[in-house]
């Protein structure tokens, strides 16, 4: 059991990390003398960082003692600032948003180990879990983050495409068009941009293995804020929608089934459910209006999360295949920017569409274009 991207080895901790956990303990009242009784679990599905459940005994044995410890994945600081990322994560520990910060060492960290069941990617299809999840991100949207709250976005995007011309090979680079994408984000940019969008703290990874639920009281925690920021709201609910088709927990992790992104009917219950849980009931307009959004973001959502796989395969050595997922990202999004952008698609009563002649034809996740 070793992390390979910084040497993490079980019975070879780090001096700093042993220091860490002693401190740790000892404000506990335990005493860890013999780091031998630590039992070290790695956590699966995690794609940016190693995380790892450690647990040791107390004094009287009686009490199992469990924490997480977060490893940075080597060379992921080229996604974002990693002590903006550690600001947003002691602010909103202090404010009762995820886990306690326990201590710190130069690769990583230590956190409170929640005693929640984290999510499986079946259960963000489960209505009542969804609708629990939607009121969640509406008050994680809410929340005022100290410093600047500029949209993020476009401008982290352009960063992500820089660094991906500066590490791709020549075949890479010319597989996946970055030299047509600047235009491409600038498009986007000024097709979705608009005076009145409404703007709040985004997570921008809401995957089902970022949530955890309390199985007695039902409540929901938001979990690892590194690609948090200010960002359009509808990016970070078409982010959302776009995880469903994942689940990194099967023997291949990499490989998305759009199969499994919700339906209308499915995406106006979740957008109904966010927006009614302030306790005012929208209008179908509103509703309809912010579904739409939602989509045309999905776009842009499918251009971040490839430029995230193109660099990842470069800089990360977690064992994921990451040029397959930007692929797969990459298709998606010349898939429905026909339906949602282009001269020949359309977007009709919340589903897409694409032209052939003066007929629309529905755009389904098995459509093949000519």
């Amino acid at each position: 059991m070793a992390i390979k991207t910084n040497g993490f080895v079980k019975g070879c901790l780090p001096e700093e990390l042993k220091k860490v956990l002693q401190s740790v303990a000892a404000n506990w009242g335990d005493v860890m003398d013999d780091m031998k009784t630590l039992q070290m679990i790695q956590l699966s599905g995690a794609m940016t960082n190693e995380v790892y459940q450690l647990n040791w005994p107390t004094k009287n044995g009686e009490v199992i003692r469990k924490v997480l410890v977060r490893v940075y994945g080597e060379g992921v600081d080229v996604f974002f600032n990693r002590d903006d990322e550690i600001r947003t994560f002691e602010y909103l520990s202090d404010h009762g948003q995820g886990p306690r910060l326990l201590g710190r060492f130069p690769d990583g960290r230590v956190e409170e180990f929640i005693h929640a069941r984290t999510l499986r990617a079946g259960d963000l299809r489960d209505p009542e879990i969804s609708a629990l999840i939607a009121a969640k991100m509406r008050e994680f949207h809410k929340l005022e983050i100290p410093g600047p709250k500029n949209v993020l976005l476009w401008e982290r995007m352009r960063n992500w495409l820089s660094q991906a011309n500066r590490l791709c090979s020549p075949q890479d680079a010319k597989e996946f068009g970055l030299d047509t994408l600047a235009e491409e984000i600038r498009m986007l940019e000024k097709q979705l941009s608009r005076d009145c969008q409404n703007v709040g703290f985004c997570h921008n990874d809401l995957q089902y293995g970022n949530i955890m639920m309390d199985e007695e009281t039902r409540s929901i925690t938001i979990i690892d804020y590194e690609y948090a920021s200010y960002n359009p709201i509808a990016f970070d609910i078409a982010n959302h929608f776009c995880e469903m088709a994942a689940n990194y927990h099967s023997e291949t992790p990499h490989v998305l089934d759009y199969s499994k992104y919700p339906g209308l009917e499915e995406r106006q219950r979740f957008v109904y459910n966010y927006l009614s849980s302030a306790g005012n009931l929208p209008s179908d307009t509103e509703v309809e209006q912010l579904v739409h959004d939602v989509e045309k973001y999905s776009l842009a959502n499918h251009l971040f999360w490839g430029l995230w796989g193109i660099i990842s395969d470069y800089v990360n050595k977690i064992d994921f295949d990451y040029l397959e997922y930007a692929r797969q990202r990459f298709h998606q999004y010349r898939l429905r920017k026909l339906a949602l952008l282009g001269s020949t698609g359309m977007l009709c009563n919340g589903e897409n569409y694409m032209c052939k002649g003066d007929t629309p034809i529905p755009i389904t996740p098995n459509t093949i274009f000519l």
